[in-house]
C-alpha cells in the first residue's frame, strides 16, 4: 500500500492540496481553486476529488500537513480544523509548515544560482502593515516571521550588501517604496502553494517533528480581536 502525505494550503485566497509520496518524495498530484472565501465549503471536495483522480483513498495517506502561517485568520482555522480531523480520524500524525517559509521554498527552488538571493515573503495585512520574514536559499532564517510597518527604511539592514527577492500579496506596496534601491526584486503573481508546503513537510516527517492533534494552533502572528456588532451588544 502506498504512503502518502497530503498537504493542505489555505492562509491565502486559493485553497490548494498536494499529495507526495513519503518513500520517494515524487509529487502525485495537486489541485487548487482560485476563489475567494471558498474554503470551507471546497477544501474537502478538493482533497477527495485530488485521491479520486490519483486513483487513491484516504486509506493510503499516511499523514497530514497544514500551513502554519502567518495569513488569513479564518483560512488557517479551516486548514487545521481540516487537518486535526483526518488525523484524528485516520490515527496519523500531524505536521505543521510555516507559509512564509514555504514561499521562500517555492522561489529559492525556482531560482537560477539561488544562494545569490535573499528571500523575502511579504503577505499583506492591510494598510501599510505586511507579515514577513527574510530567508537563505537554503530556508535559513535571516529574520524570523514578524509584522512590519513599511516605508522607506523598512529592512534597510537585510538590503545592505544583499540581493532580496521580494513576493508575496503584500510585496506589491513596498516597491514604490524602495524603487531606488537596485539590490530590491519584486516578482510578482507569486501565491502559496500546498506543493512547497509539502516539500518541507517530508523533511519534517522524516525528522518526526509532529504537532499535537488535540492542541495544534496556527501561528497567526498577531492576536486577533473581535468585536460585538453593535445591534448585538
Amino acid at each position: 500500500m502506498s504512503k502518502l502525505l497530503l498537504s493542505l494550503e489555505t492562509s491565502s485566497p486559493v485553497c490548494s492540496v498536494a499529495l507526495h509520496r513519503l518513500d520517494t518524495g515524487k509529487l502525485v498530484g495537486q489541485s487548487e481553486l482560485r476563489l475567494e472565501k471558498s474554503h470551507s465549503s471546497h477544501l474537502s471536495v478538493l482533497i477527495n476529488q485530488l485521491l479520486e483522480n490519483t486513483l487513491y483513498t484516504l486509506q493510503d495517506v499516511a499523514a497530514v500537513a497544514v500551513s502554519d502561517g502567518p495569513g488569513s485568520y479564518t483560512g488557517l482555522r479551516i486548514g487545521a480544523a481540516a487537518a486535526k480531523g483526518l488525523c484524528y480520524a485516520l490515527d496519523i500524525p500531524l505536521l505543521a509548515i510555516s507559509t512564509l517559509q514555504s514561499l521562500a521554498y517555492q522561489i529559492a527552488a525556482a531560482t537560477a544560482r539561488p544562494e545569490q538571493f535573499l528571500y523575502c515573503p511579504m503577505l499583506d495585512a492591510r494598510r501599510m502593515e505586511v507579515y514577513a520574514g527574510v530567508y537563505r536559499a537554503d530556508g535559513t532564517e535571516v529574520l524570523a516571521p514578524t509584522p512590519l510597518l513599511l516605508d522607506e527604511n523598512t529592512l534597510n539592514e537585510q538590503l545592505d550588501g544583499h540581493s532580496l527577492l521580494f513576493f508575496g500579496s503584500g510585496a506589491a506596496k513596498f516597491q514604490p517604496l524602495v524603487a531606488e534601491k537596485a539590490q530590491a526584486g519584486f516578482l510578482s503573481g507569486i501565491e502559496p502553494s500546498a506543493v512547497a508546503v509539502g516539500a518541507l513537510a517530508l523533511r519534517a516527517y522524516e525528522q518526526q517533528q509532529f504537532k499535537s492533534v488535540a492542541y495544534y494552533e496556527p501561528f497567526y502572528l498577531k492576536d486577533v480581536y473581535t468585536t460585538t456588532p453593535k445591534n448585538k451588544a
